[in-house]
């Protein structure tokens, strides 16, 4: 049986526009995109927890909270743990996955982005991804942007505004363009 586009791309193959799949990621869009209007035209907890679900696959734990508006292209890779605090406008591209780990505070304007397109000119229309690790306690400040194939490290900080393009050590605070160790915590 063959592989599906997210199979592929998971597996680390870069996929071009032109490939025959290539629909398969509209489709998904167009049905998350569908999902989100719903989701961020509603100020009821429990409808944003209940659409989560339905984009995600996954039930949003009682514990956690996200703020609108949130976007996510897909959404079927995203997974949020126990205890996690998302702010307004995050902005997910999670075709490489995205696992968000238990007790993570994510300030509002936050990018996370396991999506990226090679460097050569001549391939760049393609796609690839990287997946995107936020361990437990880990805390991303208002506006950062973390980069494909980053791991922030448990309880690390990642200072507001930062663009994160390396992994990050646990008990680290990041911060800058790009981003570099500040100081460890104690």
């Amino acid at each position: 049986m063959k592989k599906n586009i997210f199979d592929r791309l998971q597996g680390g193959e870069a996929v071009p526009y032109t490939d025959p799949q290539h629909f398969q990621i509209s489709e998904a869009a167009a049905r998350t995109t569908k999902l989100l209007i719903e989701l961020n035209a509603t100020a009821d907890t429990e409808k944003v927890r209940q659409l989560w679900g339905e984009i995600s696959g996954e039930p949003l734990d009682a514990t956690s909270m996200i703020q609108i508006p949130v976007y996510v292209n897909i959404g079927k890779f995203t997974r949020i743990g126990k205890n996690v605090y998302i702010n307004h406008l995050c902005s997910m591209l999670d075709m490489g996955t995205i696992t968000i780990g238990d007790n993570v505070l994510i300030g509002p304007k936050v990018n996370l982005l396991s999506e990226e397109h090679p460097v050569n000119p001549a391939e760049r229309k393609a796609l690839m991804v990287k997946p995107v690790v936020i361990k437990n306690g880990a805390w991303i400040g208002a506006g950062a942007t973390i980069l494909p194939g980053v791991t922030v490290g448990e309880n690390s900080i990642v200072a507001a505004g930062a663009v994160v393009n390396k992994n990050v050590p646990d008990n680290t605070i990041v911060g800058g363009i790009p981003a570099k160790i500040i100081k460890q915590i104690d």
